[in-house]
Formats: structure tokens, C-alpha cells, sequence
């Protein structure tokens, strides 16, 4: 039977060590990376088990979050796994860590759960704001351009158990319609491990052509919290788009959709946002624009055809909003100002091929998993 792995981590430090701290002892293997020094490619490993607690210096070639993953992270829970005496592995994550892409580099079989300490008086301000990791001294690479708000929001959407440090006041509608699914229990103990629902994440991502909502959140507006669902097939002039796509974040805790520009008709493109930071990535073709679909996954298949359209296809535009204090009918007419007109959708791919389109990537680096 494969060693189970419970991954705590979260941008309140003391909390997540705390967890951790709780979780350790009989055969559990407790890993952590220090990242402090990770930019100038040094990191300091900490491994405790039954009763020992070496720290290890790690010298890495490149000085970065996903080294220290691939070189150091990953060999090391494949080597405890096949030890007799490690019965589970806690994976007690640097703040600059997220969850989702050790999950991707993981066997999610394996994955028992994934927990993230909220520091309650803190992580609002965190998940609305501008502030960058870099500027927190939380970089995880000298390039790293996230915000603390992806991180932060990042951390919990993904998680299964929300450990809070106090009171959870607003956090709780936020949270039941950021993470529906994941349990919210205060800081001591760790008898919630038990008591997981069957639709937990436990490691598994969300697919970028599944459905947006997970569990079942409110949609009704709760403590200024409210969640807006944006559907329609016609695309998007890249232009427009771009100049209005900063309506997703005045106001919004998180954005999440797939849409398409009518200069890129056969790619898919992926959205999120979190506080101030934005993403946009390709999602791969949509199946309307491929003739092969061996290899698509049976949900996907299922998916299309439920919603197919003679003329669009599997095409859309699907965006679900978390809102903190944005004017849902403002974000609503912003974006169909940018959806194509009647006229130019009439013109047809000729004429939308001659758009300027101020989305600059192509590689294969820039596709989400």
C-alpha cells in the first residue's frame, strides 16, 4: 500500500508549523524546506522521524521553488516511502510553496490531504491586494512574479482542510464559495483528518474544461461576497478584451474561466485572477477545432456534447467571479462591450485574422496544465 502524504503549508507560518507540529510522531516523516536563501540557490532541509531531527544544506544548481521540487523534494519522498518504518509523509511547505504543482509532480493517489493555515485577521487583506511575493521577501526565484494574492488564494482554493488561527467572520462566506468543499476547522488538533468528505480534492486539480463551480457554493450574496457567473458563445475582440479585463479585479477575490479571442479561434485560453494579479495561459485546442479526439478524457467528451453548438461548437466564453464589493452589472456590461458585434462576427474569420491581438504568448510554456 503506497505511503500516504499530507501537504500543510499557507502564508501564516506559525500556524502551518504548528499543524505540522501536531501531525508529526509514531512513523510520520515531517519534510520541510527553508526557501529563505532559495534565490541565491541555497536551501536548508529539515527531516524529523521517530524522534530524530537532522537538518540538511542543499546547494542547488538554480535557485528556485521548482529546483528544490524536482531535485531535492521528490527523490526525497520516493526514498522514505520504501522505508518500513515511515508509515505517512507530511509535506510541511515553505510559504513561497503552493500545493497544486507538487500535487502535479506527485502521485495524487497517494495524496491524503492538502491543508493551509489562514491567519484570520490577515489573509483578506492578502487575497485583495497588489503586493507582490518579491515584495514581501517571499520570491521563490529572481524571476517569481506572482502576488501574494495568487499565493494566498491560491493556497486555499486548492485545499481540503482550512486550519484558522482565530474567528473566521467574513472569511466564512468567502471561503464557502472559494473552497466549498474544503473543511473549516480552528488551529489544534488534527481529528478533522478523519472526517473528510467523499468530493475532497485530495491532490486532484480541476480540469480547465470541467465544470467551474466545485461542490455546491451560494450564489447568493452573503457578507458583501457574491459569486457572478458570465456565459456566452460569440468571442471576444482581443482588443476590447484587453482593455477591459481590469474590470476582473477592482473589487474581486477570484476569477476563473475559459474564453476565446476571435484572432485565436482554435485555442482555448484560461483565466484567473486573484487581489491584483491576473494569469491568461492556452488550454489547448477546443475539440471543435480538432479532428482527432483520441486521447480526450471521457468528462471532457461528455461535456461537449452537452453543451455543443452547431455553429460554435465546444466555443465559449465561461468566467465565474468572486466578488467583494464590484458592481456585478458593471463587470457584466465590460465584458459584452468586448464580445465581438453582430457586424464583425458577420465578417468572419477573414476579417478577424487581421486584428491586432495584444496576447503576446504562442510557446508551449505558456499552456496551464
Amino acid at each position: 500500500m503506497s505511503v500516504p502524504i499530507v501537504l500543510v503549508g499557507g502564508l501564516a507560518v506559525a500556524a502551518a508549523e504548528r499543524v505540522a507540529d501536531e501531525l508529526a510522531g509514531d512513523g510520520t516523516a515531517v519534510v520541510h524546506h527553508d526557501l529563505c536563501r532559495v534565490t541565491e540557490g541555497v536551501v536548508r532541509r529539515r527531516l524529523r522521524h521517530r524522534g530524530e531531527d537532522t537538518w540538511t544544506v542543499l546547494e542547488l544548481g538554480h535557485g528556485c521553488v521548482s529546483c528544490t521540487l524536482r531535485e531535492d523534494l521528490l527523490p526525497l519522498v520516493e526514498r522514505l516511502s520504501a522505508r518500513d518504518d515511515v508509515s505517512r509523509i507530511v509535506l510541511h511547505l515553505d510559504p513561497r510553496m503552493e500545493p497544486e504543482p507538487i500535487c502535479w509532480a506527485l502521485d495524487r493517489s497517494r495524496v491524503q490531504a492538502v491543508v493551509t493555515a489562514v491567519d484570520h485577521e490577515q489573509w483578506l487583506e492578502d487575497a485583495t491586494g497588489d503586493d507582490s511575493m518579491h515584495e514581501r521577501g517571499l520570491g521563490g526565484s529572481a524571476d517569481d512574479e506572482r502576488t501574494v494574492a495568487q499565493v494566498a488564494v491560491g493556497q486555499a482554493e486548492f485545499a481540503d482542510v482550512l486550519v484558522l488561527t482565530g474567528p473566521a467572520g467574513r472569511l466564512d462566506a468567502v471561503f464557502r464559495r472559494l473552497a466549498p468543499t474544503a473543511l473549516r476547522v480552528p488551529l489544534g488538533g488534527t481529528d478533522w483528518l478523519g472526517k473528510l468528505p467523499a468530493n475532497a480534492r485530495r491532490g486532484r486539480p480541476d480540469s480547465a474544461h470541467g465544470p467551474l463551480l466545485r461542490g455546491e457554493p451560494p450564489l447568493h450574496r452573503e457578507d458583501g461576497f457574491e459569486l457572478l457567473l458570465f456565459s456566452e458563445r460569440r468571442p471576444f475582440h482581443p482588443e476590447r478584451f484587453h482593455a477591459a479585463i481590469n474590470v476582473l479585479l477592482d473589487g474581486v477575490v477570484r476569477t476563473r474561466g475559459r474564453f476565446w479571442l476571435a484572432s485565436r479561434p482554435d485555442t482555448a485560453l484560461w483565466l484567473e485572477s486573484a487581489g491584483g494579479g491576473l494569469q491568461i495561459g492556452h488550454a489547448g485546442p477546443w475539440l471543435a477545432a480538432i479532428d482527432d479526439w483520441d486521447g480526450v478524457d471521457d468528462d471532457r467528451r461528455a461535456m461537449a456534447a452537452l453543451n455543443w453548438d452547431p455553429y460554435y461548437g465546444d466555443r465559449g466564453q465561461e468566467f465565474v467571479v468572486l466578488t467583494d464589493g464590484a458592481d456585478h452589472a458593471e463587470i457584466t456590461a465590460a465584458l459584452h462591450e468586448a464580445l465581438v458585434t453582430d457586424a464583425e462576427l458577420a465578417a468572419g474569420l477573414s476579417a478577424w485574422d487581421g486584428y491586432h491581438d495584444p496576447y503576446l504568448f504562442t510557446d508551449r510554456e505558456d499552456e496551464l496544465r
